[in-house]
């Protein structure tokens, strides 16, 4: 099952006129493409689902969000590594990804 994960932005650029960020899920980070959400801001939390930022969320819903899932163990899942969970979810530090 593929879930919508959220992830904090730590990077914006443009990549051949289409708006990109990382994405840090809590340890794990992954470039997403942003055309659905161009005006997304470094700082924001963004809902990512198949390598997309779809929408922005507040921060204690994306905590709370990352926190439920990483608890079922369904955040390693999608993000296909270790089990994650930086020092905001209670975790040790995870592992970056590509």
């Amino acid at each position: 099952m593929c879930l919508g994960l959220p992830g904090k932005v730590t990077e914006v650029f443009e990549d051949r006129g289409t708006t990109m960020a990382v994405v840090d899920f809590g340890g794990a980070s992954k470039q997403v493409c942003c055309a659905y959400l161009p005006e997304v801001e470094v700082g924001q939390y963004a809902l990512v689902h198949a390598g997309f930022a779809l929408t922005v969320l507040d921060e204690k819903a994306a905590l709370e969000t990352l926190e439920l899932l990483r608890s079922l163990g369904t955040v390693a899942d999608e993000l296909g590594g270790p089990e994650l969970g930086g020092p905001e979810l209670g975790g040790g530090p995870g592992e970056v990804g590509a």
